[in-house]
């Protein structure tokens, strides 16, 4: 049977420089009330690295450190239905409004979706030639499957869009 799930809100404040799309939560990041909950997922791993600050399990001190460093975090979808965690396995699906939120967030200077779902929808959402630069990266879910060197050497084009702050 397949569930519907929703996206949680946007973190995003007036300072925020770049935004990073994922696809919709995760069965764990949805038990969670967290982004990227999953201990196998290396987002934070990725993003705290690059950003040279120290890792931590501490929800909140990961949100703080992306609002310190002007990052904010979104999904594509908003809700969907969907048996599990898996991507592929997404239905009927309803998008974030995206554009409104880039419009609302004009300090905003590259969107960066994490893997090729949320890449391919926004993509359909704004379109080829949308007025931002829009990167797809490699998906930091345990089931890409490329090494975490290579995923974080990707990953670096984020601090390019960082007013050199990083």
């Amino acid at each position: 049977m397949q569930n519907r799930i929703s996206s949680f809100p946007p973190l995003i404040d007036e300072q925020s420089e770049i935004l990073i799309l994922g696809s919709i939560p995760g069965v764990k990041s949805l038990e969670m009330q967290q982004y990227y909950a999953h201990p196998q997922n290396k987002f934070w791993k990725i993003i705290l690295e690059l950003l040279q600050e120290e890792f931590t399990e501490d929800y909140t001190k990961r949100t703080e450190t992306l609002k310190k460093h002007h990052v904010a975090l979104w999904d594509v979808i908003d809700s969907c239905e969907r048996k599990g965690s898996l991507d592929s396995e997404i239905k009927n699906e309803e998008a974030n409004q995206i554009e409104k939120l880039v419009e609302e967030h004009p300090n905003i200077k590259a969107i960066f979706c994490n893997g090729g779902k949320s890449y391919k929808n926004l993509q359909k959402l704004l379109g080829k030639n949308y007025k931002l630069p829009v990167f797809q990266m490699p998906s930091t879910s345990p089931l890409h499957t490329i090494s975490f060197e290579r995923k974080f050497e990707e990953w670096k084009k984020v601090l390019e869009f960082l007013s050199g702050r990083v």
